[in-house]
């Protein structure tokens, strides 16, 4: 029987080779500061391309700041400035030169930004210390030890609303074939979504229709600045893991709904992040059926991501309907060519680049 999971996908006007796609995970690699702030460096170059060459079919870019205060840490990548355009065009153009479509994952990281990279602890950096005020929903911080951040005025979310928008056009003149809305793992957007981190009582806090309408005003806004035939996603997390408090599965079922008649092509399912100290039970697959629940009771097609390290767990996630397409992280860190032995082992074809072919043997 062919296979499910090599077998080609199209979203718009962008065709995809196959359902094994690169998720966004954060490098920390950028510069904090100065004219290069934010953009790229041949670290992110080397990085993505490889991936390509491993025979990624999408490979998404990591969380990208649409202002520098939304940064997770000082070392993020960013879009908020049109002088970072050329940067993101290196990328894009190495994975086009593979036949590989760019997808760029837009971001702001609200309560939780200002941290330090993973490899200095990760914690937050106080201004004057490499960091700056933070700002999210509500006065609430993230964790013991973290900031107050700043309630947003209506004024300050309808310029968050217009940072998503201008950042999208800058992606699409750097030549992105795919945008994600990251509204997932406790940033911004989740944050004004959950009712632990939302407690305002205007038009964006109280009840679902309120606290979720950042998520679909930001959606709404990158759908008009990227072209018809660009594809959007959207990444949730499809549960805080406190239920029955928090963000539950069941609001992500209501979000995903809600989200399709604003022309978002596809929900990217991930869980948690917007709560510290909270038990998540990992195991293979953990997070799958919650994308096949978004699937099923939204209609609205899904990438399944989280623990799917095996070919054959891959493969049943897309067969059986779980899922449209899954993405990887970690297992591309240690292993960029993971595509290729999949393909190996499901017996299907997804040639290697030319000058690799003679190692084709050592996949098996």
């Amino acid at each position: 029987m062919p296979s499910a999971l090599f077998s080609p996908l199209t979203l718009r006007g962008t065709t995809f080779a196959h359902r094994v796609w690169m998720a966004p995970m954060c490098q920390y690699s950028a510069a904090a500061d100065g004219p290069d702030a934010g953009a790229p460096t041949d670290w992110h170059v080397q990085h993505y391309g490889a991936r390509a060459a491993g025979g990624a079919a999408l490979v998404i870019v990591e969380a990208t700041a649409v202002v520098p205060e939304g940064r997770i840490s000082p070392f993020d990548l960013g879009l908020w400035d049109d002088a970072q355009v050329p940067a993101h065009r290196r990328v894009v153009d190495l994975l086009h030169a593979q036949g590989v479509p760019a997808g760029i994952q837009l971001a702001h990281a609200g309560r939780k930004a200002s941290t330090d990279a993973l490899w200095h602890g990760g914690g937050p950096l106080a201004p004057g210390a490499g960091g700056w005020p933070v700002v999210g929903p509500s006065a609430v911080p993230f964790a013991d030890g973290h900031p107050t951040p700043t309630a947003l005025t209506t004024e300050g979310v309808a310029d968050v609303v217009a940072a998503f928008a201008a950042a999208a056009r800058r992606a699409v003149a750097a030549g992105y074939d795919v945008v994600e809305v990251h509204a997932a793992h406790g940033y911004l957007l989740h944050q004004f979504c959950s009712p632990d981190s939302n407690v305002r009582d205007d038009a964006y806090g109280g009840p679902f229709e309120h606290r979720t309408r950042l998520v679909r005003e930001v959606t709404s806004a990158v759908r008009a600045a990227v072209p018809d035939t660009m594809p959007v996603l959207v990444r949730v997390s499809a549960t805080d893991w406190v239920e029955p408090a928090g963000w539950t599965a069941d609001d992500t079922v209501r979000l995903a709904r809600d989200l399709a008649p604003l022309g978002v092509d596809m929900v990217h399912v991930s869980t948690g992040g917007n709560l510290p100290g909270v038990h998540v039970p990992v195991e293979p697959g953990y997070q799958v059926p919650f994308a096949a629940r978004v699937r099923a009771e939204s209609g609205m097609p899904t990438i399944a991501v989280g623990a799917i390290t095996d070919p054959v767990q891959a493969e049943r996630v897309v067969a059986d309907g779980s899922a449209d397409a899954v993405a990887l992280a970690r297992p591309l860190l240690v292993d960029p060519f993971w595509p290729h032995r999949a393909a190996v082992a499901l017996g299907a074809d997804l040639p290697l680049p030319r000058q690799y072919d003679r190692a084709r043997a050592l996949l098996a």
